[in-house]
């Protein structure tokens, strides 16, 4: 369900006149969605700006439309990367960057989401944002399938570093699995 639907449910589930959630996840993303009700939606701003915890399943050497997925398979690449190569890719990432949002996501550009405008087939230039990865770790590699835990800045598109690193390592890749496992303290 997407962030906005999980908020509606919490609503009516408890009654409340004000909630809001404090940054919103890919409907198909897992894991923590904070939400703030009555009095604390005044300090949400707070939380929207904090820190974020992914924990990213990649799928190796095929690319999507959408980076995940959700999306048309574009390209499939055969995997030839060490253990060793994929470690230093992933800490090459660690750091200030700039990433380009993704057309699947929820950036709102002259008063449309990005998303809606991708369904309807269309691609616009985006402006790229300063983003910081505090660290990126390898829990797991099996076969094609890599897992990383990453500690990010707000604003960080993981479906995005996924397409990055995939495209790094000269192989593409697109996410499987993404959970948030933290949000600020």
């Amino acid at each position: 369900i997407t962030s906005t639907r999980a908020m509606a449910m919490a609503r009516r589930a408890l009654g409340a006149d004000k909630v809001g959630h404090t940054g919103t996840l890919d409907p198909f993303a897992t894991g923590l969605l904070p939400l703030v009700f009555g009095e604390a939606t005044k300090f949400s701003r707070f939380l929207i700006d904090a820190d974020k915890r992914y924990l990213a399943t990649l799928q190796l050497g095929i690319t999507t439309s959408t980076g995940d997925t959700e999306g048309e398979v574009i390209s499939r690449s055969p995997v030839s990367v060490t253990f060793d190569e994929i470690e230093r890719i992933c800490a090459s990432f660690v750091g200030e960057s700039r990433q380009v949002p993704p057309m699947h996501s929820a950036v709102r550009v002259e008063g449309r989401r990005l998303y809606d405008l991708a369904r309807q087939g269309l691609e616009i230039d985006r402006v790229a944002r300063t983003i910081y990865i505090y660290s990126l770790e390898i829990e797991h590699l099996s076969g094609e399938r890599l897992v990383i835990s990453v500690k990010c800045s707000k604003g960080t598109y993981i479906r995005a570093l996924a397409m990055d690193i995939g495209r790094e390592l000269g192989c593409g890749a697109h996410l499987v699995a993404l959970g948030r496992t933290g949000s600020g303290a």
